[in-house]
Formats: structure tokens, sequence, C-alpha cells
């Protein structure tokens, strides 16, 4: 790195005038970029290229993604877009965070294998941030070998530091299930405020935070019983030692880089809040172990007791970024994770995260690192929250928003990549999607606006010209190439304040609409002696097009590529001076680039989130008597065998153990929600008692229970389970 060097900037015109010696080293200016690290007309700018390891929170493999999930994600791909653009090195990765006591639930309640239902979810989750645009290099599981490596040799290195100490508690344990409770799998009222039903961990009515044991009238949330109380030996990591909290209050306020904090000033002052003022601290030790049955590593030398998810859940990064190295081949993954080779090669390693998992992130992530022997984290960026016109996301608004509903509707991803782009201004506020603002902003910026410029000038140059652009009117593009020179976007993008830079873009915009109005090529088309005048101005708006085009890619990049396309131009970076595009050049006919955004189509969004998330519930059906309800015998069954039915478009072929010498035969229409390999050794409810129906394809011997909306199409079908423990023949009563 150059050294950090202030002084007085001479006035600029020109891209060639960004040339000056200082200190004997050359500072060479153009397209916003310096060949070193220097504070040039007041922005900082770092060597370059860079080496940047960069990461996105995991999401965890129990549910959807959500637009809330995609706030992170997009303003983190953006950043990896401008990085790459800038011609800096960038490794992005990600991955499923698989483990913990709830997905062990959920695949137990689908009747699935935790394996099974994190690979589908693995392939759900990749899609739709596929169909968002978010371009990982790598995208890996937790539950993976590099996971398991990494995990144990920091926990080794963790003990042999001393930082690794068992001993007993006291937690709750369901008697039903035989398994210890996490906090937020007991339910009772809370110990401040008396409010019913809440986790126990913090209470959601009041705020305040306790422990479990302070509830008043537990239960399991997944039994219902009454827990008791079990002592366990288990390991902590210990966070209350002198060294971890001499080095967290050094680290959560310090720079990476100069200029470049490590967190946010408020995430900053929220640890210092955490950690304490100096000569107290406030951090307990970290329960990082949990008891069987638990789905993860298991933690050697210690049969029965597993890492906890939030400790092998950052490692998933190291992990995906060694699983991407040993598929390429090149990558040493060394320099960027290694304390020492790391600090000698110049590396950075940038986290993208959510302010709600802030604790893990700057707390314990950072010393496991640090006293493991691997590099911390060149610097957090951290997100707000999203809300929805003002409110917390709602199902039964429709506005907890799936992506992959977006993506259903037929709804442009890259409009939700710039209206969150146009929020995100590089802090930790939370950003409020609203959707008639959203709608206004996108038709009037991107289709008013930026795509308007290529649609009023391209048919001329194509119809008139053959294609081939002429010169240029210099004094129409003097803004736009001193913007280039100054680098005021770029600086913006850099700092992750998006806002900033789009409404520089726009400003731009504005400039280039204003000198088609003021030209008015329609009315210099209707004038053969202004044939040339024409060209000019048209060749001239496609140039300010194609700035606009090459700032706007890192957060549209599926628009910028059909711009590439249709300018017969080589993908756009942030490299070199600004020069206009060449007479002669030949573009593409002019195809329709953006659409706008239509009311009935976010209107039909909120509905289809309604219906699959909140569905209508029927009525109840008339009353009937205890005897009516004791005519139906009701049975635990297990689904020994699944099969296709050939011929039948909604039938699957079902074989059931209901504790009987032979096994019965179904018939179910349930082709549509289950795949028959998923369903064999589950466990359901079937109606034993109901007469035998001879149908085309054989004997069906009883009926299997399932739910679904009134419909039977919305809501989907669900097969009923019974709990864990129940047996094949067991009575329903």
């Amino acid at each position: 790195m150059g050294k950090n060097v202030k002084r007085k900037a001479p006035k600029i015109k020109t891209p060639d005038q960004y040339k000056q010696t200082v200190n004997g080293e050359t500072i060479t200016g153009g397209h916003g970029g310096f060949a070193r690290i220097d504070v040039f007309h007041g922005k900082t700018f770092q060597a370059m290229p860079r080496k940047i390891f960069i990461t996105s929170a995991l999401p965890y493999a129990n549910g959807d993604i959500h637009l809330g999930h995609l706030v992170g994600y997009i303003q983190a791909d953006i950043w990896v877009r401008f990085q790459r653009m800038r011609g800096n090195s960038v490794h992005y990765v990600c991955a499923d965070d698989t483990h913990g006591t709830p997905v062990m639930l959920r695949a137990e309640k689908e009747g699935l294998t935790p394996e099974a239902l994190i690979a589908r979810v693995h392939g759900e989750h990749l899609r739709d941030f596929t169909g968002f645009g978010i371009a990982f290099d790598h995208y890996h599981t937790t539950h993976s070998e590099e996971t398991r490596r990494y995990a144990e040799d920091i926990y080794a290195k963790l003990t042999a530091n001393g930082l690794i100490e068992a001993r007993a508690i006291a937690q709750f344990y369901d008697p039903v299930k035989a398994m210890f409770l996490p906090d937020r799998f007991i339910k009772g009222e809370c110990p401040k405020c008396g409010a019913a039903d809440q986790y126990g961990d913090n209470c959601e009515s009041c705020g305040a935070a306790y422990a479990p044991t302070e509830l008043k009238h537990p239960r399991s949330a997944i039994s219902g019983a009454i827990p008791v109380l079990r002592e366990s030996e288990h390991y902590f990591f210990r966070l209350s030692d002198k060294r971890a909290a001499a080095f967290l209050r050094e680290w959560t306020r310090s720079e990476s880089r100069p200029g470049v904090r490590r967190l946010p000033l408020e995430a900053a002052n929220k640890m210092r809040e955490w950690l304490g003022e100096e000569g107290e601290y406030k951090l307990s030790d970290w329960d990082i172990s949990r008891d069987a049955p638990y789905f993860g590593f298991e933690i050697p030398g210690a049969p029965g007791k597993y890492f906890y998810v939030w400790l092998d859940a950052p490692i998933g990064y190291f992990a995906s970024f060694r699983h991407l190295a040993d598929k390429r081949g090149d990558i040493p993954v060394e320099d960027y994770t290694d304390a020492g080779k790391a600090a000698a090669a110049g590396t950075e390693m940038v986290h993208f995260i959510g302010k709600d998992i802030l604790y893990f992130h700057a707390l314990f992530w950072p010393a496991m690192l640090e006293f493991a022997g691997y590099r911390t984290p060149s610097q957090l960026c951290v997100n707000g929250f999203l809300t929805v016109d003002g409110a917390k996301m709602s199902k039964s608004r429709g506005t907890f928003i799936t992506a992959r509903s977006w993506l259903d509707q037929e709804l442009d991803p890259e409009a939700l990549r710039y209206y969150f782009a146009g929020k995100s201004n590089g802090s930790m506020e939370d950003i409020d999607l609203n959707l008639d603002d959203m709608i206004a902003r996108v038709n009037a910026d991107l289709v008013g606006k930026f795509v308007n410029i290529a649609s009023r000038c391209a048919g001329f140059i194509g119809k008139r010209f053959d294609g081939r652009l002429g010169g240029i009117d210099a004094p129409a593009t003097e803004a736009f190439a001193a913007a280039w020179a100054a680098g005021d976007i770029a600086a913006a993008f850099e700092a992750r304040d998006y806002s900033r830079a789009l409404r520089e873009i726009m400003r731009l915009a504005d400039l280039a609409n204003q000198y088609i109005n003021d030209r008015k090529p329609w009315e210099l088309a209707r004038q053969p002696d202004k044939a040339a005048e024409l060209h000019l101005v048209c060749s001239t708006a496609l140039t300010l097009f194609r700035d606009l085009a090459r700032y706007l890619k890192p957060v549209l990049p599926a628009l910028a590529a059909q711009v590439e396309t249709f300018l017969a131009i080589a993908p756009f970076d942030w490299q070199g001076p600004w020069q206009a595009l060449p007479a002669g050049h030949r573009i593409e006919p002019y195809r329709h680039l953006a659409a706008r955004i239509e009311r009935a189509r976010i209107d039909a969004l909120l509905e289809a989130n309604r219906g699959s998330l909140a569905p209508v519930v029927p009525s109840p059906a008339p009353t009937i008597a205890i005897d009516d309800f004791a005519r139906v015998d009701l049975r635990v069954a297990r689904i020994v065998e699944a099969s296709h039915v050939e011929g039948a478009g909604k039938l699957l072929r079902l074989v059931l153990d209901i504790g009987e010498e032979k096994p019965r035969q179904v018939f179910a229409g349930i082709k549509s929600a289950y795949a028959p390999e998923t369903l064999a050794g589950r466990l359901t409810v079937m109606v034993a008692n109901l007469a035998p129906r001879k149908m085309k394809f054989g004997l069906s011997e009883g009926m299997v229970l399932a739910a679904s909306d009134p419909d039977g199409k919305t809501g989907g079908i669900h097969l009923l389970s019974p709990d864990i423990g129940a047996m094949p023949g067991m009575k329903i009563k």
C-alpha cells in the first residue's frame, strides 16, 4: 500500500491532469480510480487491485427466502459487482446454515432425514438468489467436511489456549420428546410483565431478557409437555477471560485501513454497551455445546455433545471458500484466512450481515478467530430490517412476500434491486418498501429517464445512418466526463451509499434528457438539411446513455448486459479515462429494454402471498354428537411403501402398516404435494373402518387424512402426522 498523503488538490479539467508525484509516488487518476492509496479531492482510494474475500450471512435451512432477506444480499451483490468492475480480485461466497434443533424437527415432521431436507432447501435458496441476480462464486452448505474440519481445528486451538471450559448446568428437558430444549422451544408467561406465550429467552411484549428457568408456567413448544430441570455437562468459550475482553474492546473500535472502520459507528457504540466501559466487562461465557439428539457435528472427545449451530455457522464462510478453492485449484486460501499470511498478502475479509446477528459476528466470531490463529474480519457491513408500507411484514396483509412469489408474478427482480439500492445509505437504518413509491420511482427513473434516452434516439441511428454512430457534441459531454474523472459516484459505491450514487446518476440522466429535449431530434429528422445535426445529437445521446448504463451496472446487471449487446461493446468496467463512443461504430437494432410496473401486478403479488401464507379458514361444519365421532376408527399408520399409479394424475399408491398382520393398500390424492420417495417410513393418520372401494387401479382399503384450504389448491395439501412416539395401530381418540 502507498502512503495516505493529504494535500491541496489542483484544479482539474481533464483526466490527463490527474497525475502528480508525491513523496516519490506517482498518482494517476481517471475513471475515479487511483494507482495508490491516497486522499485525493477529499476521498480515500485503495491500492489496486485489491484482493477481497466477501461473504453474505448464511440463510437458515428452515424456510423460504423473503424480501426482508434480500435487502442484505442485494447490497452485498452490488458492492461485489462494483469491486469487480474496478479491476479488484473478488471471491464472493455464501452457504446454507443447516444445523440445529429447528432443522431436525422440521425434517422429522416432514418425514425426511435432515440431509434430505437441507438438500432440497439448498436448491430452493440458490434458485431464488439466482433469480434476483445474486451472483455467488460458490454457494455451499455448513453440513460439509470443510466445516467440520475448521470447527474441530478452531475448537482444538481454543482449548489449547485455555479458553474452553466444561461445567454442569441445569436446563429444561422435555420428558415426552426425550431432549433438552433450546430457549426458543420453551414458552410460558413473561416473569417481568406476565405476558402469555413468550419464548424462553426474551419477551416480545415488554422486551425483557431472562433465563428460560425464570418463565412462569413453562411448557415445551414441541410437545406441550411441562419441562423438567435436568443437569448436563456443557462446554463454554470463556469470553470472560481478560485476554478476550482486551482484544474485543480494541477490535470493535479499530480501523482495518485508514478511514475504514471494522464496524459501522452505530454498531461500535452498541458493542460498547455490551462490553461495558474500561475496567468492567459484561459478557458471559458462551455455551458452545448442545446435547443429543441434535443435528450437527459431534464435539471430538465428547460423545453425545454437539457444536452449537452458532459456532459452526460463521465457520461456513471459510468452508465455502475452501470448497471453491479446491474446485478451482488457483486460490491461496490461507492468504485470506491465516492471520500472518493475510497480513503479508494484503487481503481483506468483508462480511455483509443483518443487524439481528451483529452480536455473533462482532463478538463471538472475531474472538474465536483471534485466539485460534485465524485472521479477523476487515469489515462488517451491517444492514437494517425491512418494513413494507411502514409496517412489519404481515402474512394477513400479504406483505410477507417471498422471493419466489415475486418471480412467479413475473415482476422484474431488478426493479426491486433498484428500489432497495435507492434506500441504502451504508448505515444500519431500516428500509421501508413503500409499494406505490416503488412503482412511481422505478417507472420514472428507469423507464422515464434512463431507457427513454435510447428509445428516443436509437431508431434514427438505425434507420437513417445504417446503425453507425457519428461525431460527438463535445460541450454536451463535459459534465459526464467530469463526473467520471471526479469519482464521486465511485466513492459512493465504495461507501455502500447507493442512494447517493443513484441520485447523482439520475442527475446526469436529467442532463441527458434535457439535451435531447433542447435539440429535438424528432424535429431535426423532418428536415433533410439537418441530417448531420441529427446524427450528431443522437450519437451524443447514446454516449451519455452508455455512461449511465455503466454506472448502473452494479445495480442492474441484466439490464446493463442488454445495453452492452445493443451498443455492441465489451462488458462495462470502471477503469481508464473517459472516452466517447467512436464515430463509425455500429450498434445493433434497438429493442425494448424495460417495461413499466403496473399496480395490478403488485396487487396480484399481495393476493398471492395472502393466499399461500394466510389461507382462508373454512367455517366449522355442523356439530355432531360424540357417538358420531366414535364411529370413525382413526389409527396411526406407518407408510411402508409409496409409488406412482400409472394413468392416475392425482393418486399415489400407499402401503400402510396399522399394526395388523398384513399391510393395507390405499390410493391417496396427494401426488401434487408429495414425491413418493419422501413418504416411506413416515407416520400418518388413517380412517381404518372406511368401507373398501374398488378402483380401476385396485382395491383401496381406507383413507389417509390431510389438511388443505377450502379449494384444495392455493394452500397445498398437508398430510397429518402424529407426534414421535406414536406406534402403528394406536387408536386416535
